[in-house]
């Protein structure tokens, strides 16, 4: 899950649903002022930020998730008590209906 610094929207979704049933938050972090339709974010607030448990995963979006692929170093040296991810293909790739089903077992 982690092996990775870049995740897409499906990974993103089932890593999320993944975590937070371990009880690890995982936020999306908005670095352009423009939130992503039927999905909670968190504009990126460095102060608000430190706030979160340190097992806090951010994961960090732009238009094109270039931006953020650029400056993901950046942000783990600013957070290193947090994972940070970037979101691939950024807010441009995001579809705001797409939804995990539960595979029958």
């Amino acid at each position: 899950m982690f092996s990775k610094d870049e995740w897409t929207q499906k990974e993103f979704l089932q890593n999320k649903k993944e975590l937070e049933k371990k009880g690890i938050e995982v936020i999306l972090i908005d670095t352009i002022l423009k939130p992503i339709p039927n999905v909670q974010t968190l504009v990126y607030n460095p102060y608000e930020m430190e706030l979160f448990p340190a097992n806090t995963v951010f994961v960090f979006y732009c238009d094109t998730g270039k931006t953020t692929s650029e400056r993901l170093s950046y942000y783990k040296k600013k957070f290193p008590k947090h994972k940070c991810i970037s979101l691939r293909g950024g807010r441009g790739y995001f579809r705001p209906n797409l939804q995990l089903l539960d595979e029958d077992k």
